[in-house]
């Protein structure tokens, strides 16, 4: 892969990720409400869903990305009744103070889980993934060149997404001074992202 080419893709996929998506709205609202180190969980998750769906691309199963896609079409709509249940019981939370978790590893965890879910059900980004990241690779290259377009390609939105969370954190002690708005910025994404779940069929 060509040093031009490696510009490019970074350049192209950095813009992607500054465009909030699903997978942002989820990281932002969760480090928003429990933190930082949560947000970067919930990173974790959809880092590795999207690897998931890499997988098919990088080994060029077309017949088995079309029905994949199919699938994920009806399985994502599990994914946008929870999200918007989460964000609903966010929205409607008062004034109080989230409560503390008695068991973060466990919150850490669901929260890893949530991402994966949601980044795993997109067939928005699968089908997008496999029509965007063959423009990387010359005609002649091999599986080693995909290997590193994607390789590169999920460093960049791995990245990204940890940059949303940071910032998220920076801004989570402004929010959390105005109570009863808290929850209802936190909810409004949640539910945010349920949407965009809902409406997605074909980029990021």
């Amino acid at each position: 892969m060509e040093w031009h080419a490696v510009f490019a893709l970074v350049g192209a996929t950095a813009l992607l990720v500054a465009i909030p998506g699903p997978n942002v709205a989820l990281i932002v609202a969760n480090t928003l409400r429990r933190g930082r180190r949560h947000g970067a969980a919930t990173v974790c998750g959809t880092t590795l869903g999207v690897l998931s769906q890499l997988v098919l691309v990088v080994l060029g199963l077309a017949a088995l990305i079309g029905l994949a896609a199919s699938a994920l079409a009806w399985a994502k709509w599990l994914g946008v009744a929870y999200l918007i249940y989460l964000g609903v019981r966010a929205w409607r939370q008062g004034d109080e103070a989230l409560p503390v978790a008695a068991a973060p590893q466990r919150l850490m965890n669901r929260l890893f889980w949530q991402g994966l879910l949601l980044a795993t059900v997109n067939p928005k980004t699968l089908l997008f993934n496999a029509a965007f990241l063959p423009q990387f690779v010359g005609r002649d290259a091999g599986f080693a060149s995909l290997l590193n377009v994607a390789a590169v390609y999920l460093g960049v939105l791995f990245a990204g997404d940890m940059a949303w969370a940071l910032l998220a954190s920076r801004a989570a002690p402004i929010v959390s001074r105005f109570g009863r708005l808290r929850h209802r910025l936190t909810g409004g994404l949640l539910i945010g992202s349920g949407i965009g779940l809902a409406l997605s069929r074909a980029g990021r």
